[in-house]
């Protein structure tokens, strides 16, 4: 499930936008969290178009104040994008929060939630871009959804292979 909703608190500030997916695997979050505890899956589950790299050396060892380095390319122009890790709550939540990048503000909260004999993986993204409501529907609106799409397929092949929907891969 998908939902984008725009919040406007002061039209007079940077407009913020909201993403949110939801998306359930039949492992408990005990099994899916260190999955995305190793940052290095992150290229795993990030569209080849994005041309993902992490810049940052060695073992990232995720925790509150973890900074992560990466390039990625957006639409062809090569784009260095910085995280940091706010909030770790292993099994059940972790927050990333855009320090340099392409976007005004990015916080991505993922969430693991214990749902009948599986884990419920919900995402909840609040973002501002450089470009106002043009960028946003023409390009980023678009570009957000195909990297959640994207991610969904992979997550489904890893903790779910035999329920791949016809035609996903």
């Amino acid at each position: 499930m998908v939902s984008w909703m725009r919040l406007d608190p002061n039209p007079l500030e940077m407009k913020e936008h909201l993403f949110t997916s939801e998306l359930w695997l039949p492992p408990p979050p005990a099994e899916i969290f260190p999955f995305f505890a190793d940052a290095k899956n992150l290229g795993t589950v990030t569209p080849p178009w994005l041309h993902f790299e992490i810049l940052t050396p060695g073992h990232i060892e995720m925790r509150v104040g973890t900074l992560i380095d990466y390039r990625i390319r957006i639409h062809g122009i090569p784009v260095r994008w910085q995280t940091k890790i706010t909030v770790w709550e292993p099994p059940y939540r972790f927050v990333d929060e855009q320090i340099k990048g392409p976007y005004r503000r990015w916080i991505h909260e993922h969430r693991f939630e214990k749902s009948g004999e599986g884990t419920l993986c919900s995402d909840r993204v609040r973002y501002s871009i450089l470009g106002g409501w043009i960028i946003q529907q023409i390009f980023v609106q678009r570009d957000v959804r195909q990297i959640f799409a994207f991610r969904e397929t992979k997550l489904t092949e890893i903790f779910n292979p035999g329920h791949l929907q016809p035609g996903a891969r």
